[in-house]
């Protein structure tokens, strides 16, 4: 199989080269030239948002049996890309998001429900939402229903991170002391491990899949319990976990997914939109997610290895609790 991965240096995009490269494809990466691309690839350099920038592409006599795309800006430049390849690509993938769902969103949503108004593939950066959705309506136009896959993905997690929020709660542990733990502790979470993202969409290609499908694991995959034990105790057990009850925390002023990563009170839309999708259909094509306590540990080891040195998205904000926000809310007794 032959792969033409837009992007490719960073976090789902290095998880799609690695796990292309492991089954023998060919890989060639178009990217910016900001970051190495992965041993083993052809690179092309370019900048969609330049003028000119698909140049390096649109002179390139490749042809590829798929291309997959993570963009998440303005939807006008997957309508470029899609339209110089769809007489060059045999399929496109591109990684969308459950964002594209209209809010709010009702428990187990699947991939019939309704969308966001006001979207447009030739639209300029506006909302999150319209962005991924514009970038959807631009693939179907290039190639179709039947050779394209929209992947709307949820919360992803694991090795290469540069959101910063599992990373966050992995520092946060190995500075020990009382940790400040969103509840119920045996709250269902849904995410999704990077490789177990990017091995889906390999297997996708392989089968010839096309459509929408919602990925991210089952729902109760794991739970906040599960996770932050697993974080306590990859980084040394030096963390004393205080489970405090979710009004507790929103009382303190206190936002649930930023300050707190992963975590969203229980029973709010924000929950259902998070954290109850229906997932079936990415199941039953092959989606198999691997223990929390594996991506946490193999999450960990990586940012070892980066030396203390996280990568930061300069276009997402920085997730994590005020220290002293978080030792006010611990100092009520309120946690247990």
């Amino acid at each position: 199989m032959r792969l033409l991965m837009l992007g490719g240096t960073e976090f789902v995009g290095r998880a799609v080269v690695e796990a292309a490269l492991e089954r023998g494809w060919e890989v060639t990466v178009f990217h910016r030239g900001r970051h190495d691309a992965p041993p083993g690839v052809r690179s092309l350099l370019g900048d969609r948002t330049a003028p000119g920038g698909l140049a390096a592409l649109a002179d390139d006599p490749g042809e590829w049996d798929v291309v997959v795309d993570t963009w998440s800006a303005a939807p006008h430049a997957v309508r470029d890309t899609a339209r110089l390849l769809r007489g060059r690509a045999g399929r496109y993938v591109y990684v969308s998001s459950r964002s594209v769902y209209a809010w709010a969103r009702p428990a187990r949503f699947d991939e019939d429900a309704p969308l966001v108004e006001g979207a447009s593939a030739d639209a300029e950066q506006t909302a999150y939402p319209q962005d991924k959705r514009g970038g959807e309506l631009a693939v179907l136009d290039a190639f179709g229903a039947d050779r394209s896959v929209l992947v709307r993905a949820g919360l992803i997690l694991g090795p290469y991170e540069n959101i910063g929020r599992l990373p966050w709660w992995l520092g946060r542990m190995a500075r020990g002391g009382p940790v400040l733990a969103p509840g119920p502790r045996d709250l269902p979470l849904q995410y999704v491990d990077v490789r177990d993202l990017a091995e889906w969409i390999v297997l996708a290609v392989e089968r010839e899949l096309s459509g929408p499908y919602n990925l991210v694991s089952p729902q109760g995959h794991a739970t906040m319990g599960t996770l932050l034990d697993a974080c306590a105790r990859v980084t040394g057990g030096a963390a004393e976990l205080r489970w405090t009850e979710p009004g507790v925390i929103l009382e303190a002023g206190i936002e649930p997914w930023t300050e707190l990563p992963v975590w969203v009170p229980p029973g709010s839309d924000l929950y259902e939109a998070l954290h109850s999708a229906d997932v079936s259909r990415a199941v039953g094509a092959g989606l198999a997610c691997r223990p929390v306590e594996e991506t946490v540990a193999d999450t960990w080891r990586w940012l070892q290895d980066l030396g203390g040195v996280v990568p930061q998205r300069p276009d997402r904000p920085r997730s994590g609790l005020d220290p002293e926000v978080e030792a006010k809310v611990l100092a009520s007794g309120t946690g247990a």
